[in-house]
C-alpha cells in the first residue's frame, strides 16, 4: 500500500511539473476587419518543439470546440491542445471567425468558403519563421479537413485529415440523405444541381431550407467547387488520414476514399473514437459528448498524432 502511494504521489507530481513547463500566449490574427483571437501553448523550457496549427470543422466553433447556441460543449480541441502539450508538442487554436457576434457583420456580406482557407493560412504565416518550432503540422477536423488541405500547399511540413470528406460537399449531402430515404436524396440533388447549374435554388424545398436558404446559397457553392479527392494529390508533404469507428457523422469510408486518392498517404481507422474525438464504449455516450467536456478523447488518436508529428 505504502508503495502504491509513493507511486501516486510522483506520478501527480509529475503532471503538475509538466504543467508547469506549459506557456500559453494571446494571439490575435486580423484578416481585414475580422477578429481571429487565439491561444497559443508550448513548452517553455525546450528550444525547439513541433507546432500544430488546428483548423476546426463546421459551425460557430471556438478556440476550444465549443459552440454557443446549440450547447455543444465538449471541449475537445482543448483536450487535444493540452495532450499534444504533455508530449511537447506545441499547439495553436483560434476561434472560428463565426463563433463571435463582433464578426458577423463583416462574415455576413461575404459568406464565401475560401474566406476560412484564407484565415488558416495567416495563421500558419504567423508562425512560419517562429525559431521556437521545428516544423508545422496544420491538422483539420471535418469540414477543416478541406480547408486545411488548401491551406497545406505552402509553407506546412505535415498535414493531418480528421473526420474529412471525400467527395464535393454537394455529392456529400446528396449521398447522406440517400442513406435515410432515397425520395430526401433525389430532392437534395435536384436543388444542388440547380445551385450548381445557375447559381442560385429559385424554390427551396421547406425540407432543405436550413441548407440552402438565399443566405447560405453563395457559401455552398464556393465550397461545393472544391473536390477533397483532387486537392489532396496537390500536396508533396507527409498526409495522416484519420477516422473514428464511432463517427456517426462523417463514415469510415470517407476517410478510405482520400487514401485511395492519395496512396502514399498514411490511413488510420482508430476504433471507437468518435466525430469530436471522444473515446466511446457506450452508444447512448456519443451524442452525450458533444454537450460534456467529462468525456475523454482517444488515447489512440493521441499516440497516433504524436508519433506522425514527431516523425
Amino acid at each position: 500500500m505504502k508503495q502504491i502511494l509513493i507511486f501516486l504521489a510522483l506520478f501527480f507530481g509529475m503532471l503538475v511539473v509538466a504543467q508547469d513547463n506549459i506557456r500559453s500566449e494571446e494571439v490575435l490574427i486580423m484578416n481585414d476587419s475580422v477578429k481571429l483571437p487565439g491561444t497559443l501553448s508550448y513548452n517553455k523550457n525546450l528550444k525547439s518543439q513541433p507546432l500544430v496549427i488546428f483548423v476546426h470543422g463546421s459551425g460557430n466553433v471556438d478556440r476550444n470546440g465549443n459552440q454557443t447556441g446549440v450547447n455543444i460543449n465538449g471541449n475537445y480541441i482543448k483536450q487535444l491542445s493540452d495532450s499534444l502539450n504533455s508530449k511537447e508538442i506545441a499547439f495553436y487554436r483560434y476561434d472560428k471567425r463565426t463563433s463571435t457576434e463582433e464578426n458577423m457583420k463583416f462574415v455576413m456580406t461575404d459568406l464565401n468558403f475560401d474566406r476560412f482557407v484564407d484565415d488558416a493560412k495567416l495563421a500558419v504565416e504567423k508562425f512560419k519563421d517562429d525559431d521556437r518550432f521545428s516544423s508545422i503540422t496544420l491538422i483539420g477536423h471535418s469540414q477543416g479537413s478541406l480547408v486545411a488541405m488548401l491551406a497545406a500547399q505552402k509553407n506546412v511540413d505535415k498535414y493531418v485529415s480528421l473526420a474529412g470528406i471525400s467527395e464535393d460537399m454537394g455529392e456529400f449531402i446528396i449521398n447522406s440523405y440517400k442513406l435515410y430515404s432515397e425520395e430526401m436524396g433525389n430532392m437534395a440533388k435536384e436543388q444542388i444541381n440547380e445551385l450548381k447549374e445557375t447559381g442560385t435554388i429559385e424554390t427551396v424545398n421547406p425540407a432543405l431550407a436550413h441548407l440552402f436558404s438565399k443566405p447560405n446559397q453563395p457559401f455552398f457553392i464556393t465550397w461545393m467547387a472544391y473536390n477533397p479527392s483532387e486537392e489532396i494529390k496537390k500536396l508533396d508533404i507527409p498526409i495522416l488520414i484519420i477516422n473514428g469507428t464511432k463517427d456517426i457523422q462523417v463514415k469510415v469510408d470517407e476517410a478510405k476514399k482520400l487514401h485511395k486518392a492519395k496512396p502514399d498517404s498514411e490511413l488510420v481507422i482508430i476504433d471507437n473514437m468518435n466525430h469530436v474525438l471522444k473515446d466511446i464504449d457506450i452508444d447512448e455516450n456519443n451524442m452525450k459528448s458533444y454537450y460534456s467536456p467529462d468525456y475523454p478523447l482517444s488515447k489512440e488518436l493521441i499516440n497516433t498524432l504524436e508519433v506522425f508529428i514527431k516523425k
